[in-house]
């Protein structure tokens, strides 16, 4: 699976490219979780292969870049690259539509951000049922999202969910730009709290998320880290393109 060796400013001024020039992808945020359940499963691995940019959420994937000879990458977590992305929307009048999280999360969001970013536009909100949306619930959605005249969508589920519904809904949906962005919902909305940044530099993120919910996440880290580590070891990664002329 490829990751793109990018930094946060790279990252930034390319989605900012697209919109500008009116090209339709998405983006996705992927760390270890990402990473390996796109190992198993082959149509995870293509969305995640296929995007405008597969981003290094997590530490893990910075060292492998390193590793494999892209030193100018940096970790573009997805929570800081929302407010970039934002701030940058607000200064270029650019919309955003809230897709994902538990009722009444993306209407708190909207409003903690536009709080913090002055003059930030949200274009609309939707939290989507805890289960498959009919095909009538789905065309509704694809519906309020094209008539919300947003620039970009941003999408508040879990690996895998959020990538699959990126994928699915790509072509049917006019705004330029698709993130998704998992638990930045949380994090934005004030709902949970983040890592320090000594720990998220020290690459034990997983660590503070499983300490804070140990019921829900034992069963992920336990099954995704001693296989990445171990398949990582085994099949060091490559760097094919070329270094970034900045």
């Amino acid at each position: 699976m490829g990751v793109s060796a990018v930094t946060p400013r790279t990252a930034v001024d390319e989605i900012a490219r697209w919109i500008e020039t009116g090209e339709r992808t998405y983006v996705c945020v992927t760390g270890v979780h990402g990473v390996m359940e796109a190992q198993r499963d082959p149509v995870l691995r293509h969305v995640h292969n296929t995007s405008g940019l597969t981003v290094p959420d997590g530490m893990p994937m910075v060292w492998a870049g390193h590793r494999a000879g892209a030193p100018w990458m940096r970790r573009v977590y997805g929570p800081d690259l929302m407010l970039a992305v934002l701030e940058r929307a607000a200064v270029r009048g650019w919309s955003s539509f809230l897709y994902g999280g538990a009722a009444g999360v993306p209407e708190l969001l909207g409003q903690r951000l536009g709080e913090q970013i002055p003059g930030l536009k949200i274009a609309g909100t939707y939290s989507p049922p805890y289960r498959q949306l009919t095909a009538e619930e789905s065309e509704a959605v694809v519906a309020a999202i094209n008539a919300s005249g947003a620039d970009l969508v941003w999408v508040g589920l879990s690996t895998p969910k959020q990538e699959l519904w990126m994928a699915e809904h790509r072509g049917r949906l006019q705004p330029p730009v698709l993130l998704g962005v998992g638990a930045a919902f949380d994090f934005h909305a004030g709902l949970k709290p983040q890592a320090p940044g000594w720990i998220q530099q020290a690459g034990l993120e997983w660590a503070y998320r499983l300490m804070k919910e140990p019921r829900r996440l034992w069963r992920r880290y336990l099954r995704n880290n001693p296989s990445y580590l171990a398949r990582s070891t085994l099949r060091p990664p490559r760097f094919q393109d070329p270094a970034p002329q900045e």
